[in-house]
C-alpha cells in the first residue's frame, strides 16, 4: 500500500497523510467532492482549532470523521497520529472513505479503518 503526503503552500500546523484506500475513494467521487476534499484538507493543515463542521470525534473509537457535505454526506477516517485530541495533534492520517448512508456504514469503516492504520502503523514501525 502506497501513502503520499499533502503538502499545503502557506504554513502548515499539521501533516496530513493520505492512505491511497482514501485517495481511492475521493477519485471515483464527483470534481465538486473531491475538491471540497482537497480544500477541508488545506483548512485542516492550516488551522489549529477546527471546527466539529469540518472534523467531528467519532464515539468510542479513536478516530474523527472529515465531514464533506456536497448534495450527498461524505466521510473520511482520521487518525490523529501524535495526539489523542485533533487539536492538538501536528501529524494525522486520512484512512478511509464512504458516503454516510447510516449507522452500518460508520461500523464498516470504522473496522476497515482500523485495519488500514495497523498496515500503517506496521509499516512506520519497520522503516
Amino acid at each position: 500500500m502506497y501513502y503520499c503526503n499533502i503538502f499545503v503552500t502557506f504554513a502548515s500546523m499539521r501533516e496530513i497523510e493520505i492512505t491511497e484506500d482514501c485517495l481511492d475513494f475521493i477519485d471515483k467521487q464527483s470534481e465538486r467532492v473531491s475538491l471540497k476534499f482537497f480544500q477541508l484538507i488545506e483548512v485542516i493543515s492550516g488551522i489549529k482549532v477546527i471546527s466539529t463542521n469540518f472534523v467531528k470525534k467519532l464515539k468510542s473509537t479513536q478516530f474523527y470523521e472529515l465531514r464533506i457535505k456536497s448534495g450527498n454526506e461524505y466521510r473520511i477516517i482520521i487518525f490523529a497520529i501524535d495526539h489523542l485530541n485533533f487539536n492538538e495533534s501536528t501529524k494525522a492520517i486520512c484512512l478511509y472513505g464512504f458516503q454516510k448512508k447510516g449507522i452500518k456504514d460508520y461500523k464498516k469503516a470504522i473496522v476497515k479503518s482500523e485495519n488500514i492504520l495497523k498496515e500503517y502503523l506496521k509499516r512506520k514501525k519497520d522503516e
